[in-house]
């Protein structure tokens, strides 16, 4: 059976600032979104990260489908009005644009979607991140499907031993989208080269090159490219399918949890660690750390399971600790050298005009 996932995500309004939407919009996106199963979808599911809103949509109608995109458009909007109605912070934040166009791209929510024939055993991942940038996810990927310290099953299993092929995007690019392709292992410095950069350049998208089987997607909308001026972190969602040709599910723990430094911090303006947490976190008091969710389905004829939570065991108790202490230090240093981030990803923040005003005072 061919099934494609949808995942698409809005911070549409938030209690008290940018912490989590109340119970009452996450009722009502979750209800226009229900109202579907059975008709235009095979299935849904709605969750948070901090304040950001995530719809998983099961569907056999393909990508970009204008009838799905539609469905989330209208539950945004009308999570929005309950948000309106109840005075949240930022409410509809990210519907950047006052009518729908026929797609989501460009008008402000993330979005990552897949199309396959579906496995006799179909397991996958849903990550989703708040207050971070399109290329958070750059290192974990990358270390998940291309370095074998991390996957051991790039030595061990002869399906995965080919390798995959990386398509990168080039997030800088605003007139059109701009990507390249490369492949593990044989371009493997080529594309650490790119993915060290996590604001220029991003994963779109990694393939089985085995198989052609496409193993994980991540969504690239930059809200600053679209709105002209900051209106708040890109907070990315990824699909990502685990097991026999990719990844086991628990290969991908370990690259998380590293925590590497990114951009974030609650005004976007900071370096600080991604910290992996369970689904449904509110947004940390704490300059609002970067967080990763990550929620693992099985899918049976376009049916999902319901979820585990990746980062929901024991374990990771002591990884955010370590992630605390991480932040701790790096934020200590306020807004001096690599703390903050570089000119160019402020530019459509308050500082640039700060800086405009000044140069005028030089002599």
């Amino acid at each position: 059976m061919k099934v494609t996932l949808s995942v698409l995500k809005a911070d549409i309004g938030s209690v008290g600032g940018h912490t989590l939407p109340s119970r009452r919009v996450l009722a009502r996106v979750e209800e226009v979104a229900r109202e579907e199963v059975g008709r235009l979808l095979q299935d849904a599911y709605v969750f948070h990260i901090g304040d950001d809103i995530i719809l998983l949509l099961s569907h056999t109608h393909g990508v970009r489908h204008p009838s799905i995109h539609e469905l989330a458009w209208k539950a945004f909007r009308e999570g929005t009005q309950v948000a309106k109605e109840e005075g949240l912070y930022g409410a509809g934040q990210d519907l950047l644009k006052d009518a729908f166009t026929g797609n989501l791209h460009g008008l402000g929510p993330q979005v990552a979607e897949m199309e396959f024939e579906e496995r006799p055993a179909e397991p996958f991942m849903v990550l989703a991140a708040d207050k971070t940038e399109p290329g958070a996810f750059n290192l974990p990927l990358y270390l998940a499907f291309a370095d074998p310290m991390y996957s051991s099953g790039l030595l061990l299993s002869s399906e995965l031993r080919p390798g995959f092929r990386f398509r990168i995007m080039d997030l800088a690019q605003t007139e059109r989208d701009s990507y390249i392709e490369l492949d593990a292992p044989e371009r493997l410095y080529d594309i650490a080269a790119l993915l060290r950069d996590s604001h220029r350049f991003g994963i779109e998208s990694i393939w089985s090159r085995r198989y052609g089987e496409i193993a994980a997607v991540v969504s690239t909308t930059r809200l600053r490219n679209i709105a002209g001026r900051y209106v708040g972190k890109d907070d990315p969602v990824a699909i990502v399918r685990t097991q026999k040709i990719f990844p086991a599910t628990e290969e991908f723990g370990p690259p998380f949890a590293l925590a590497p430094f990114v951009a974030g911090d609650t005004r976007g303006s900071h370096h600080l660690p991604l910290m992996p947490v369970k689904a449904n976190t509110p947004a940390s008091s704490f300059f609002c750390v970067p967080m990763v969710c990550g929620l693992v389905f099985s899918l049976r004829e376009g049916r999902l399971s319901e979820p585990v939570d990746l980062f929901g065991d024991p374990v990771w108790d002591a990884v955010r600790a370590r992630v605390v202490e991480k932040a701790q230090e790096m934020r200590r240093q306020g807004f001096y050298g690599p703390a903050m981030l570089p000119m160019e990803e402020l530019e459509y923040t308050g500082i640039a005009e700060r800086l405009r005003e000044l140069e005028r005072e030089f002599s």
